[in-house]
């Protein structure tokens, strides 16, 4: 698995000046399970480079042009980039919007920072988009997760999107013997840091006790602020590695902040050195080490009581210091090992096949034999045709007419047959890969059966599954049902669109058929102007009494506002719904088609009807809420705002003949280009192999 990690721009990756960033991902980057494939990406004019996988983006600074625009398009343009599996974005969530309008793959989003705080994350809108367009949310403390997720009205899958990683350091030997009377401040030497505080305290502290001495490390140009003690020594700004061996003689290290800090580094690392550290209730600051001392009250004579109270105590000193030591466990390798967790989860599985060998695939659907080829024309066999069009053998498994056909008195269900009939299948044939498709009446321990030989697993789901659509729990549960046991789901639902998370999930359209789709209705002269067809249940075939959904009123006050349309309706109005053969002839007669889908408009979902509307070339209309602009343009669909906006646009290329059959044919083309099951079918088998795609898909990583 590739990962590419994007620095914020001029972060200084070096090892001269490098900022918390910088040092957060190099140390945990060298010692990750996945350090081969990590590249690291930034933008300084510094030469010496923390490490050798870093890539510097040479971007330079243009007045007319965001600079940090023009970084990310830089890095966007990397050839790299289309290698990358995970994308991990630092402290930008500006980028995040630029980014997801090219890369579609798996994008991880850190904060150090204080999100309310950041270009990007400040508002609640902002942070809704973050949610539901990355695929995790990493922050460096429970206070920094709070923030982001303050006045948020909770929902599940963004919620889980949120992981906690504090910063790290590395853990060496102490001699407590050789601990020095040395008190420290390091860090910005200004107000929000707390710095006044401490300078006036410590120097009623070496008043009182001559034999101590403080150090204080850092800067700030920005804000002076001079405090002098014979005792006290100002170093200036110094390293990393510096500030870390200084660490090991240092007593007391005083973290006072006035500022809520996020994490706070410092305070991390003075406990890694066994120093005994005193810090201020603020932020996370809490969070860096578990045997602090915390100020009651952030002011001089609270911080001069808790440094006279060590000083004085030295046995107290000690234990403290100790503690400290002990309780440090934020190393660079526990904290690497977390964030490679987070990362398994989105592991493509290896696996010994071959890329090019023919595969033996097990489709395991409802195939329908039962109802005589009325459902002939569905997706499962259109994504089966495309494993057979890709040279595969293939061997089908209708689970429902298995079922259907075997009940009687001893497997009163016809489950207990199924289950058999799927593993004598399964052990006659030794598939390289199962799919399924909506069989839900397969057990787990039939899965279980199948997982032991560790044969890939994969589903895909066509029905809705936003909150907000039909059977949201019933579908949810169904695509979860195998979670545990599968390597691969794919939906007709953008992921990122759920409240709840799937693992190596992906989003797969509706595919068109070649041998489906056979109509070009843009050349021909029709009776008709918009067709529209529905059913309440498959497999029932015809009307049900006293059933209707929202689709009904809309079509409803859809031809009350439109008297010049004539409207070819299926499904509703006692007019019962069109299978098969008679379909094909019903819609070849109507120039336009409206695809609507039940419940309100999810990102990317569709029924099949788009791939029959489109792929027969009929104009086609579709929500703009659905998203799939990002697909195709308007000269290729038509999307509409609401009733209204549908209508007008409906009477607009009634009358517009050329360009609505233009429309329509332009659409058709791209909907078999991009959108058919030869390629719909091939990405499933090489994302569930872990095989690279070799072809650019615009629906696809």
């Amino acid at each position: 698995m590739n990962i590419s990690i994007l620095l914020p721009y001029k972060e200084n990756y070096s090892k001269d000046i490098a900022g918390a960033v910088s040092l957060f991902v190099n140390d945990t980057s060298k010692v990750s399970f996945f350090k081969n494939s990590i590249r690291i990406f930034g933008s300084t004019k510094k030469k010496k480079f923390l490490s050798k996988n870093y890539i510097n983006l040479d971007t330079q600074k243009n007045f007319l042009k965001s600079s940090n625009k023009e970084y990310v398009k830089n890095f966007l343009n990397n050839s790299k980039i289309d290698e990358t599996d995970i994308l991990e974005i630092h402290n930008r969530p500006s980028y995040i919007k630029q980014i997801r309008e090219i890369y579609t793959k798996k994008i991880f989003l850190y904060f150090h920072n204080d999100p309310l705080t950041m270009n990007g994350s400040r508002t609640l809108k902002e942070r809704e988009y973050l949610a539901e367009n990355v695929d995790k949310i990493i922050f460096n403390s429970e206070w920094s997760k709070g923030r982001f997720f303050l006045n948020f009205i909770s929902k599940e899958s963004m919620l889980n999107k949120a992981e906690i990683c504090y910063q790290s350091t590395s853990k060496t030997k102490i001699d407590f013997k050789k601990k020095k009377k040395i008190i420290t401040f390091v860090g910005k030497l200004n107000s929000a840091k707390g710095y006044d505080i401490f300078g006036k305290t410590i120097i009623k502290v070496l008043d009182k006790y001559n034999d101590w001495k403080a150090f204080v490390i850092g800067d700030e140009p920005r804000e002076k602020m001079f405090f002098k003690h014979k005792n006290l020594v100002n170093l200036g700004f110094k390293n990393n590695d510096f500030i870390l061996n200084f660490l090991k003689k240092v007593s007391i290290s005083v973290i006072c902040s006035r500022w809520d800090e996020p994490f706070g580094r410092t305070s991390l690392e003075a406990s890694s050195r066994g120093s005994a550290v005193v810090i201020s209730n603020k932020g996370g600051l809490p969070e860096t080490s578990k045997s602090a001392i915390i100020l009651k009250s952030l002011d001089e004579k609270n911080l001069f009581t808790e440094i006279n109270k060590l000083i004085k105590d030295k046995n107290f000193l000690t234990r403290n210091q100790k503690l400290n030591f002990k309780n440090f466990y934020l190393t660079h390798q526990y904290v690497s090992n977390l964030l490679d967790k987070i990362r398994k989860k989105f592991l493509i599985p290896k696996t010994n096949i071959k890329k090019s060998k023919i595969l033996k695939i097990m489709h395991i659907t409802n195939f329908n034999y039962r109802f005589d080829g009325r459902l002939h024309y569905n997706t499962g066999r259109r994504i089966n045709n495309g494993f057979v069009r890709l040279g595969h053998n293939v061997l089908t498994v209708s689970d429902r007419d298995i079922l259907h056909n075997n009940k009687n008195i001893k497997d009163f269900s016809g489950s207990k047959s199924l289950q058999n009939s799927i593993l004598n299948n399964y052990n006659n044939f030794q598939p390289d890969l199962v799919v399924f498709g909506h069989a839900d009446n397969v057990t787990n321990e039939t899965l279980d059966e199948i997982k032991k030989n560790k044969t890939l697993m994969c589903q895909w789901f066509l029905d809705p599954v936003g909150k907000y659509g039909p059977d949201y729990k019933n579908n949810k549960n169904r695509v979860l049902n195998k979670n545990e046991f599968i390597d691969t789901t794919f939906l007709t639902t953008h992921p990122s669109a759920l409240d709840f998370e799937i693992k190596n999930s992906f989003y797969i359209p509706n595919p068109c058929d070649s041998s489906f789709e056979i109509l070009k209705n843009y050349k021909k002269n029709c009776d008709n102007d918009l067709f529209f067809a529905m059913s309440h249940g498959v497999h029932r075939g015809q009307l049900k009494k006293g059933k209707t959904d929202d689709r009904e009123i809309f079509i409803k006050k859809l031809i009350k506002l439109n008297k010049s349309i004539k409207f070819d309706i299926y499904g509703m109005f006692n007019t019962q719904p069109v299978w098969a053969e008679n379909f094909l002839n019903k819609v070849s007669n109507s120039y336009m088609g409206l695809n609507l889908s039940r419940g309100k408009p999810l990102k990317y979902y569709s029924s099949d009807r788009l791939a029959q509307l489109m792929g027969n070339g009929l104009l086609t209309f579709i929500d703009e809420k659905t998203c799939f602009s990002d697909f195709f343009t308007d000269k290729e669909l038509i999307f509409y705002k609401d009733i209204n906006d549908l209508s007008y646009k409906l009477n607009k290329y009634k009358k517009d003949i050329k360009e609505r059959k233009e429309i329509a044919k332009k659409g058709k083309i791209k909907y078999f280009k991009y959108f058919n099951s030869t390629l719909v079918a091939d990405y499933i088998i090489k994302q569930t192999l872990g095989v690279k795609n070799q072809k650019k898909i615009i629906w696809a990583e």
